[in-house]
């Protein structure tokens, strides 16, 4: 069993559910110790898993955390996600750290309790003020590999300024005289996926490109231990800590622009509504003709004469219009199929030149976002069919539908928001979701009714079974296109390069059963991890960015309630929590996870009301941000 990072919850290795430990049965255990339970015969709630810890079996001794002051005044740290615990600190390792300060340390003696731990600084990161220095803190105490090893960077150095293998590219399709090109956020550097498209007469021929990473990073290399390791790129604020070295992942790698590199490439034929009529993978050699931005071929389609814009995309813009047509085509097979579009909120953190969040606008996506995204999705399709059908070993991107106790928690939520929602059967098909999320799209309701149904879904993971994605209503999918970022796409480069040279099946199942299996297992640990770690690194830099906004009033709308308040999200991302007593003059009480009541007063706040509140702190270690409430 292994604690959860919120202090005081265990999460079992079994997959079986969670076991609640209190704080007074945690004998000392720390979050990602593995410890050994023994469960209550009585829990407090019917039905629910209650123990206490017996023994930490394997410890995990290594923290980041912030420096403070025990009850007696003498120097402490207080570890990240353990609020109110505090360790003293030993003398050596501990000069030069002052009061507030993020650091990394290690447990050296356990006690029976809390109280009883003692630690000692092995890292110092500065002060907790600061986003940046705070961010490091949490990247130390997950564990996270900021240096390739030594034998991994040897590796690396061979492709130093490398330019392709001519004598590779002649046994390869050669598309150098095809207008390929990518499109990217004008700040990309590793650049791993292209297009390109041409209108026929009974359809369209679609060519997504991929940079050939398997053909680089071959099996048992230090390179492919790593990668394996990492399973992805971690990005956040306006840094990336990459799966590869620089030398591939924004060098031979990168399909920049003019530039010759060994693609993977998924051709595509396509009938005249849009429909998959064939598809084919070969590996190729291809040169982009140009960088696309989004934010530029948007302004094209969008009929921009601007003669810069012209002239930097002229080898390219025969393309715009059938690329338009058919992203429409296909957005209404999606629609048609029931696929979920539901509603979320990204932010852009804006930094300063000493690496300060100076603001933070909202994403948006246009046109050619979402063209892309589609286009890459029918080259995952085409790949996780390739696998399936012929049956080999593969590495699958799954989303299994939700369960009847999900479900049954929606249908209260959708009552609750006042929808009288009936569904076929005991889970819903995506064409009622869907229904359901249009239905309300830009309406009061739409935060707690696509927060709700987001909330009833599954999380997708990788797989080693073909189980399909519930999400997207597709039998196939994988991840095929960002083998620069993710493990599992290179994992599955890997193996459909030694399909394509006509290895048996029989020694396809024996190479990859195991690798697909593990490979699957890593990928989504890994996942979860640096969505974690992304999430409360950009939590950090929003309370950094608030911190200079003390006293200042916003409206915003309500995006979460607890018994304890209720969270508010302002226009721009950021949320902040009101307590429950600034609200409610009695006992709140929490109604479908939907709203808050004040039951002497009959007040009510649901999810999606409009509020108003003033910065009333801004805590950068802890990523919290708290408003005061403000009567409209």
């Amino acid at each position: 069993v292994k604690l959860a990072a919120r202090f005081g919850f265990a999460s079992r290795d079994d997959g079986e559910g969670d076991i609640f430990i209190p704080g007074r049965a945690l004998h000392g255990a720390m979050p990602n110790d593995k410890i050994l339970v023994k469960l209550f015969d009585h829990p407090r709630v019917e039905g629910s898993s209650e123990g206490e810890v017996l023994e930490v079996t394997v410890p995990n001794n290594r923290f980041a955390g912030t420096v403070c002051l025990s009850e007696d005044g003498r120097l402490a740290v207080e570890p990240d996600g353990c609020r109110d615990v505090k360790f003293l600190l030993a003398k050596q390792g501990s000069e030069g750290v002052h009061l507030g300060d993020k650091v990394g340390f290690l447990i050296t003696h356990r006690g029976e309790r809390h109280n009883a731990h003692r630690a000692a600084v092995v890292e110092k990161f500065g002060s907790s003020d600061y986003a940046s220095e705070c961010a490091k803190a949490i990247l130390y105490g997950r564990n996270v590999r900021l240096e390739f090893p030594p034998e991994v960077l040897e590796e690396a150095r061979a492709y130093d300024n490398a330019t392709i293998d001519q004598a590779e590219a002649a046994h390869r399709m050669d598309l150098r005289a095809i207008p390929i090109f990518t499109i990217d956020s004008a700040e990309t550097k590793d650049i791993d996926d292209a297009i390109s498209l041409q209108k026929l007469e009974d359809g369209y021929e679609l060519g997504v490109h991929i940079a050939d990473v398997s053909h680089y990073v071959r099996p048992d290399t230090a390179l492919d231990k790593e990668a394996y390791e990492r399973a992805t790129s971690i990005y956040y604020a306006d840094k990336v800590i990459p799966m590869l070295p620089t030398q591939l992942s924004n060098g031979i790698c990168s399909l920049n622009e003019g530039e010759e590199r060994l693609a993977f490439s998924c051709l595509m034929q396509l009938d005249e509504s849009g429909n998959i009529h064939s598809y084919q993978f070969v590996k190729s050699v291809i040169r982009s003709r140009v960088k696309g931005v989004y934010k530029e071929i948007n302004a094209l389609l969008d009929g921009s004469n601007d003669p810069a814009l012209v002239t930097k995309y002229k080898d390219v813009m025969a393309q715009l219009p059938a690329m338009t047509e058919l992203y429409e085509k296909r957005l209404a097979l999606r629609k048609a199929r029931g696929a979920m579009d539901i509603e979320s909120d990204e932010a852009k953190l804006v930094m300063d030149e000493e690496g300060r969040c100076v603001d933070i606008v909202k994403r948006t996506r246009g046109v050619s976002e979402c063209m892309i995204e589609e286009f890459m999705l029918l080259a995952n399709q085409c790949a996780a069919n390739a696998g399936r059908t012929h049956h080999v070993p593969f590495v699958y991107r799954i989303h299994e539908a939700p369960d009847a106790e999900r479900m049954e928690k929606l249908s209260n939520t959708l009552k609750a928001c006042g929808l009288n929602v009936h569904f076929a059967g005991e889970v819903p098909t995506q064409l009622e979701l869907s229904a359901i999320l249009d239905e309300t799209r830009g309406q009061p309701i739409q935060i707690p009714v696509h927060t709700g149904i987001l909330r009833s879904m599954q999380k997708a993971r990788y797989s080693p079974e073909p189980k399909g994605h519930y999400g997207l209503v597709l039998a196939d999918y994988a991840h095929f296109t960002s083998p620069i970022r993710r493990y599992p796409d290179l994992a599955i480069h890997r193996i459909l390069t030694d399909m394509l040279v006509g290895k048996p099946e029989q020694e396809l199942i024996k190479d990859y059963t195991g690798f697909a299996t593990h490979a699957s297992e890593q990928s989504s640990r890994q996942e979860v991890s640096a969505v974690r770690i992304e999430r409360d690194v950009e939590d950090l830099y929003k309370a950094e960015y608030m911190h200079n906004h003390l006293g200042e009033v916003y409206t915003g709308t309500v995006a979460g309630v607890t018994p304890r308040g209720i969270f508010v999200a302002l226009e721009n991302t950021v949320e902040g929590f009101v307590p429950a007593a600034q609200l409610c003059k009695g006992e709140a009480t929490v109604v479908e996870g939907v709203s808050i009541l004040d039951p002497l007063t009959g007040k009510r706040w649901m999810l999606g009301d409009p509020v108003k509140v003033q910065v009333a702190g801004a805590n950068v270690a802890l990523g919290r941000i708290d408003f005061d409430y403000m009567p409209l």
